[in-house]
C-alpha cells in the first residue's frame, strides 16, 4: 500500500502493552468495592463509563462518570511497556511526513504516561483524541471521524491500528479500509472476525507501509 495520508493509532494494547495494568486495576476496584470479578474483556478497548452504562451489573443504577474515575485511582504507577516498534514507528511516521493520532478510550493524563514510557513527547503525534473529545466511545466510530476532520484527511487513505474487536469496528465504521489488528490482547481469530485485514504481535510489520 502506498500514499498514506495519516496513521490513525489506538494507544492501550497497541501502542503500549497497558492491559496488565488496567486489568490490575479492575481486579483492585472490583475488591475494594466488595462485588464479584466479571469478565473484564466487556471493559477492553471501551470507555469504562460506556461499558457501565451499556452493560448490566452491580454498578447498574450508580454514576458511571463517578465510578470510571475511581477505577482510575487504582491504576499502578508502573509505567506500561512499549509494544515492539510503537515507538519506531511514530518517529518514522514523523520523519517521513505522514500524520499521526492516537485515537484512545483513555484520559489525556493517560497518553502522556504512555508517550513517556515510549520516552517521547506529546508533540510526537500530531492530534491526540481521548475520551473526553467525544460523547460516544469504541466500538462507535465518533472518535476516528473526529480525527480525520481535525486531520483533514480521507478515511479511506488512513491506516489504523487497534487491538481490540470494539476499536477495529470502530475505525472500519469511521470509513478507515486499512484496520491492522494487533494481537497484544485479542485472538488473531477475533480481530479477523471484526474486520481487521491483518493482525500483527506488534507494530514493526507497520513500518513497510512508510514511504521509502
Amino acid at each position: 500500500m502506498t500514499g498514506v495520508a495519516a496513521f490513525l493509532l489506538d494507544l492501550d494494547g497497541t501502542l503500549v502493552d497497558s492491559e496488565p495494568l488496567h486489568r490490575a486495576s479492575y481486579v483492585a476496584w472490583f475488591d475494594h468495592r466488595g462485588w464479584e470479578l466479571p469478565d473484564l474483556g466487556i471493559f477492553t478497548g471501551r470507555r469504562a463509563e460506556d461499558v457501565f452504562v451499556a452493560e448490566p451489573g452491580p454498578w447498574s443504577g450508580l454514576d458511571p462518570s463517578a465510578l470510571a474515575r475511581e477505577v482510575v485511582a487504582f491504576v499502578p504507577d508502573d509505567p506500561p511497556a512499549a509494544v515492539p516498534g510503537a515507538r519506531e514507528l511514530l518517529v518514522a511516521a514523523r520523519s517521513a511526513g505522514v500524520r499521526l493520532a492516537i485515537v484512545t478510550s483513555a484520559g489525556p493524563d493517560w497518553v502522556e504516561r504512555s508517550l513517556a514510557a515510549l520516552s517521547l513527547p506529546l508533540d510526537a503525534v500530531d492530534l491526540v483524541v481521548t475520551a473526553r473529545d467525544v460523547a460516544d466511545g469504541k466500538p462507535h466510530p465518533a472518535g476516528y471521524c473526529l480525527a480525520c476532520e481535525r486531520l483533514d484527511v480521507d478515511a479511506a487513505h488512513t491506516v489504523a491500528a487497534e487491538d481490540s474487536p470494539a476499536g477495529v469496528r470502530a475505525a472500519l465504521g469511521a470509513g478507515v479500509r486499512r484496520v491492522h489488528g494487533i494481537r497484544t490482547t485479542h485472538a488473531a481469530e477475533q480481530l479477523s472476525a471484526a474486520g481487521a485485514v491483518e493482525v500483527h504481535d506488534d507494530l514493526r510489520p507497520l513500518l513497510a507501509l512508510l514511504p521509502s
